[in-house]
């Protein structure tokens, strides 16, 4: 990335770019070192991690859509929430672990 970044400075310097043009540029040169740790495509690959938005946009579908718009639902926001947030954990494969913590805090003084 920071090749990337060097080279858009670099190039930005040389050319000749009208005022509102060196603006854009500067500013899309300012989100770029801003945000270059989320674009380390390489390690996010290697590590089998998603780098598109599809893979996202599915667990939304998945999580949210096909549990909250079934026939006949009605949630308030809160109502909504808890339920999602309890969707994610099973989802996730973490509903033990949360499961764990939630009886440890809610229950730690009855026995």
């Amino acid at each position: 990335m920071l090749k990337v970044i060097r080279s858009a400075e670099y190039y930005t310097g040389i050319s000749r770019l009208n005022k509102s043009q060196l603006d854009q540029a500067t500013k899309q040169i300012s989100y770029f070192k801003r945000n270059s740790q989320y674009m380390d495509y390489a390690r996010f690959i290697e590590n089998g991690w998603p780098i598109g938005s599809g893979v996202i946009e599915a667990a939304c579908k998945s999580v949210v859509k096909q549990r909250m718009c079934r026939s006949g639902q009605r949630w308030s926001r809160k109502g909504g929430q808890s339920v999602l947030s309890l969707r994610a954990y099973v989802k996730s494969g973490r509903w033990e672990e949360f499961w764990k913590s939630f009886h440890q805090i809610n229950y730690r003084n009855c026995a």
